[in-house]
């Protein structure tokens, strides 16, 4: 009975991952391409140690089309990260490995397309950002140095 079981959780396991097959995966760049994705998995590594999360803020200019996001770092590039836009959920998450908040959980203020932004320390040395949109969105993903920036586009 117990070999059972186990032998439907493992044949149910993989139902709940996520299926990297199925998704796009790309490496973010240091320079805007334009191109926006509303699905896929994205990756930069990088040997930053010891990042600071310093704010989040965003801005949006009249025919530009897009609202901006940017994570401040207070190294001279982005630590290495890993992320996730969800579609489904009308989500995007980012780990950020090696990296922790300097300030306060940092906050938008007024943001047309994140309804929320959440920050999960999760084992001390690795951040998760969850950012939650507030309706269907697309992005284009980069980053920027001296300092370190992530940008995060939103349409």
């Amino acid at each position: 009975m117990m070999r059972m079981l186990f032998l439907s959780f493992l044949v149910s396991v993989p139902v709940l991952a996520q299926n990297l097959m199925e998704e796009r995966i790309w490496k973010v760049s240091a320079r805007k391409k334009s191109i926006f994705l509303d699905s896929g998995v994205f990756h930069h590594n990088s040997s930053v140690k010891n990042a600071g999360i310093t704010a989040i803020r965003s801005s949006s200019a009249t025919g530009q089309g897009y609202e901006r996001v940017v994570v401040d770092f207070n190294t001279p590039s982005v630590p290495k990260l890993y992320g996730h836009i969800s579609s489904k959920n009308q989500k995007i998450s980012v780990d950020f490995f090696d990296a922790v908040i300097t300030t306060g959980q940092p906050q938008l203020k007024a943001s047309k397309n994140v309804k929320a932004i959440d920050f999960i320390n999760v084992d001390g040395k690795s951040i998760t950002m969850d950012l939650s949109m507030k309706g269907k969105s697309s992005f284009d993903i980069f980053y920027l140095e001296n300092p370190g920036r992530l940008v995060i586009d939103i349409r």
